[in-house]
């Protein structure tokens, strides 16, 4: 069996205020058309950087397969991979991490792709100062997280000691259950083929995401989580951002 991490209970980002509402976000966005507009990016970068063929891009894989589950027409897929692959002009776009603190010393880590370096940064150091926070150097917080690979399943019709049966040949670290979802978290490199699995005995798979998780979470009080969840939520909002981690739990 490979649970020995699993006795070791991580910080789960399915655990915390943000994590809840990023969700029902995504779903939202997915809905106005928002979410196509930033995977696309994703899409184009990933065929430019691993070329445009999904069966030896993996990551292009992902993306593709995430982009069904929204819905997304799949001309708009093979355009983002032609504007990737140079057979289609397009904007070029780069990533960029940045990282800082949010109200009372909340850790921030922010993924975002831009075609303006000098744009992006201003903004989102505006951001951060409107709502009372610092963005810092490279480094300054990432030392606080772990890259791990995150898959959530409905709980309708599955248990935790099911799932945990049929990965037993993976290093599962953490299963929570938060408003009616699974999160099973793995090692990174282990995301797809976990994935896979599921699949494999019938289980639909919301979303199979890698994601920054903190080491250690800090505990606010309602009305200094509302703070911090007001600057998470304009950071996500950006155009130029696709994913914000946080330690707050």
């Amino acid at each position: 069996m490979h649970f020995s991490a699993f006795s070791r209970r991580i910080p789960m980002a399915g655990h915390n205020k943000w994590s809840q509402i990023k969700h029902k976000k995504a779903k939202e966005d997915s809905k106005r058309g928002k979410a196509f507009t930033k995977l696309i990016k994703e899409i184009t970068v990933s065929a430019r950087t691993g070329g445009g063929d999904p069966g030896h891009n993996a990551h292009l894989r992902q993306l593709i397969e995430k982009a069904k589950e929204i819905n997304m027409p799949k001309e708009n897929v093979d355009r983002g991979i032609k504007r990737g692959t140079g057979e289609l002009p397009g904007v070029h776009y780069e990533h960029m991490r940045y990282e800082g603190y949010g109200p009372h010393g909340v850790a921030i880590i922010v993924d975002a792709l831009t075609d303006n370096k000098n744009r992006t940064v201003a903004n989102l150091r505006r951001i951060f100062s409107e709502n009372n926070g610092n963005l810092g150097e490279s480094g300054t917080v990432s030392w606080m997280f772990t890259l791990y690979g995150v898959v959530r399943v409905s709980t309708t019709g599955n248990s935790d000691d099911d799932l945990l049966e049929k990965l037993i040949d993976y290093d599962i670290h953490d299963i929570t259950q938060e408003d009616g979802i699974f999160s099973i978290v793995c090692e990174h490199k282990s995301l797809a083929a976990v994935k896979n699995e599921l699949i494999k005995h019938g289980i639909a798979v919301e979303s199979a995401e890698l994601e920054w998780i903190a080491k250690d979470t800090m505990e606010l009080d309602d009305t200094a989580s509302d703070t911090v969840i007001s600057l998470l939520s304009a950071l996500d909002d950006h155009d130029d951002v696709q994913h914000v981690y946080t330690n707050l739990n």
